[in-house]
């Protein structure tokens, strides 16, 4: 019997500077019946599978702050990354997409979403690799680690590589493969348990807990006892402040996150940028939409981290939580560190 309620999580409120909580996002559940739901020409009634929790949504909750993409709306259904499953589509637009196609694309945070067919792309379902590494891995996080390695940090074999965050869903990947591209590769991560992982299972050649240490600047001297020719930046603060200090000339700096001030009531002021002059560092930022039109780099993405994922040369690890309700405690929990690699919300079975 078809659903007749859909449940979906709203943005209650802006949670200003400071933690977001459960609380500024509400479950609620809402009259629906897939099969009556009206759609308008070129949409697609979507049965959402599983949906991606990233850090970079919590700028989309400062709904004053400027930024790249535009903030979540008040009283609205937040959005996501998702795989889905097509129930129904309507008129025009929609070529090549029926019933049972699984695609991806932005979805709601809700079981059943209504989406425009342009905005998604159909996952080949043949090629038996799990539906979620395409939020992951072989998703928007694994290309913007790979476009970040070759387009920024640009390794050479021996070079050392830090990579900070390294147990997420970005972080673990670029550890991965600057490993497998003959870089000597360190990374921290905010518990033992992290850090155990990544030395035994994605085998980096270094990495420390960033909560326990006496400070940065001696852990990054233990373990990066030649310096840091690459640093993929996924926190920034006093974390990059720390990197500056210890990187070699003509270094590259890719910065992906900063994950340690998104919830900060005062931001954290960089004190060491005279090295990027002293050293002639590069520091560039990136988004993972900074690659999507360059089809070279995608197709070579899709092919050496596929042959990689494929060989062993990637372990891919996920935090999977069950029930959309379960997602305002999950992204809260991301954000505070609680998860190993990929937030993952498993909406629905899988087909």
């Amino acid at each position: 019997m078809a659903a007749k309620t859909n449940t979906h999580v709203i943005f209650k409120q802006d949670p200003g500077a400071g933690w977001v909580e459960p609380s500024h996002m509400e479950v609620v559940k809402s009259d629906f019946n897939p099969e009556t739901a009206e759609l308008k020409d070129g949409q697609v009634l979507l049965k959402v599978l599983y949906l991606s929790l990233d850090p970079y949504m919590r700028s989309r909750m400062n709904t004053k702050a400027k930024s790249y993409i535009p903030p979540f709306e008040i009283g609205k259904t937040l959005q996501a990354g998702g795989v889905a499953r097509v129930e129904r589509v309507a008129g025009s637009g929609v070529e090549g997409l029926s019933k049972g196609d699984v695609v991806q694309g932005f979805l709601g945070w809700e079981e059943y979403t209504i989406a425009p067919a342009k905005g998604l792309k159909k996952v080949d379902t043949s090629m038996q690799i799990p539906l979620t590494y395409y939020l992951g891995v072989l998703g928007m996080p694994g290309l913007t680690a790979y476009g970040g390695i070759k387009k920024i940090l640009n390794p050479k074999p021996s070079e050392t590589i830090y990579v900070s965050g390294a147990a997420g869903a970005v972080g673990l990947v670029v550890g991965q493969v600057c490993k497998a591209m003959g870089c000597y590769v360190v990374g921290s991560a905010g518990s033992d348990d992290k850090v155990e992982m990544l030395l035994k299972e994605a085998k980096f050649d270094a990495a420390f807990n960033y909560k326990t240490v006496e400070s940065y600047d001696k852990a990054l001297e233990k373990h990066c006892p030649k310096g840091i020719d690459g640093y993929f930046d996924n926190v920034g603060g006093e974390m990059l402040d720390a990197v500056l200090k210890v990187m070699n000339t003509h270094g590259r700096i890719a910065i992906c996150g900063a994950i340690s001030q998104y919830n900060a009531t005062e931001p954290y002021g960089i004190k060491n940028l005279v090295q990027v002059i002293k050293n002639r560092l590069l520091l560039q930022g990136l988004l993972a939409s900074d690659f999507f039109s360059d089809s070279a780099l995608v197709s070579d993405f899709f092919t050496t981290v596929g042959k990689y994922v494929k060989e062993g040369k990637i372990i891919y690890k996920e935090h999977v939580v069950e029930g959309v309700e379960k997602a305002p405690e999950a992204f809260v929990g991301m954000l505070k560190g609680a998860n190993t690699g990929k937030q993952i919300v498993k909406v629905a079975k899988d087909v």
